[in-house]
């Protein structure tokens, strides 16, 4: 899998080249010093460059970080959306294939490790930047991430109680 990795940031590396840098201030809001385009990805600055991508200390993050990266670059709409409602990942574009990995991988995995431990995981949401939404919802955190500039991630969590299991959802 490291392979597939390697060869796809070499293609994005060789693409860089092609964005144009200016209107990714404007659009995404991310920073720009002379040729490079600082990140922030959960807070943390990431520097995007035609030489690779660096994390905060300098050195070459993980393949999945460079990747989502990349595709935030490329994928710059040229448009904002108008539409201000949070969506699932189900209602994301071409994630149809992906839902079932994304609900075993992701939201069933959260739900199960902190059942019965709400306060945990307000404390890790808080450690990764979270803080709450500034939302009326009838569970029992809400949580909201700025993932990426202009992409916020929005955690509900409901515990187990004597009906259901403990439940979790990430919207976009």
């Amino acid at each position: 899998m490291n392979d597939v990795y390697e060869k796809t940031y070499q293609y994005y590396l060789s693409q860089f080249g092609s964005l144009n840098l200016a209107s990714l201030e404007t659009k995404l809001g991310v920073h720009l010093e002379k040729e490079d385009v600082i990140v922030p990805l959960f807070k943390r600055p990431y520097r995007v460059s035609a030489g690779g991508v660096t994390d905060p200390s300098g050195k070459r993050p993980a393949l999945y970080i460079s990747i989502i990266l990349f595709k935030y670059l490329y994928m710059c709409p040229d448009i904002h959306p108008k539409q201000r409602q949070w969506a699932s990942f189900r209602d994301l574009k071409d994630a149809g294939p992906l839902t079932t990995y994304f609900a075993n991988d992701i939201e069933r995995p959260i739900a199960g490790h902190f059942s019965g431990k709400p306060g945990d995981l307000e404390n890790a949401a808080k450690q990764l930047g979270g803080y709450p939404a500034d939302l009326e919802s009838a569970y029992d955190l809400a949580i909201r991430f700025d993932a990426l500039p202009r992409v916020p991630v929005l955690l509900l969590f409901n515990d187990a109680d004597d009906e259901f299991p403990s439940q979790s959802a990430l919207l976009f």
